[in-house]
């Protein structure tokens, strides 16, 4: 069978839009984040802003990175009680970091606070907290979980039991820049 030089044109220029979508979606699909941060950075300050699913990390008075997270999906609001799956509000300070079983990475924050400690006393007082439940803890900034019905690429949706997670490659990112006692702002 032979072609005729329309239809081999034709064939030419789906072929060429064939390969133009395929290049495309290629595009599309490849990592678009930021390259990693130069290896001197130091981050003294983390600031969370819940309801935008925003970190910032700063450096002194320099925005250095902002990242998209997942936080707790318990809902807006303060954490109450151990187990409400709500990310705390308030000032704290990332005062140790280990690797996790769980999740890749583990940023820890110092949760609970005295006006978290106050809020669980008079929520406890008041009977608005489930028998048993105590103030919290173990709260963090980690990775994806290593359990594959949790684990959240990329971060779409609120899936935490209270934490702050962002990617494997962020936390790594994190892990390695954010310095000892670093203050950590989690606001609404």
């Amino acid at each position: 069978m032979t072609r005729s030089p329309r239809s081999f044109e034709r064939a030419l220029t789906f072929g060429g839009i064939v390969a133009l979508v395929a290049l495309v979606a290629a595009l599309a699909a490849a990592d678009d984040r930021a390259p990693p941060l130069p290896a001197s950075t130091r981050i003294d300050r983390l600031v969370v802003y819940k309801a935008a699913h925003r970190l910032e990390a700063w450096s002194g008075e320099r925005l250095v990175r902002t990242y998209r997270i997942a936080i707790g999906a318990g809902g807006a609001g303060p954490k109450r009680y151990e187990g409400d799956r709500r990310t705390p509000e308030g000032v704290y300070r990332i005062d140790r970091r280990h690797h996790s079983r769980r999740f890749h990475r583990f940023l820890h924050v110092s949760y609970p606070n005295d006006e978290d400690r106050r809020r669980y006393a008079e929520l406890r007082e008041r009977g608005a907290v489930p028998e048993g439940a105590g103030v919290g803890g173990d709260i963090g900034i980690h990775g994806e979980s290593d359990v594959p019905a949790v684990r959240s690429l990329d971060n779409r949706g609120d899936w935490t039991d209270g934490c702050i997670a962002v990617t494997d490659a962020e936390i790594e990112e994190l892990y390695r820049a954010v310095i000892p006692n670093a203050t950590l702002e989690i606001r609404p």
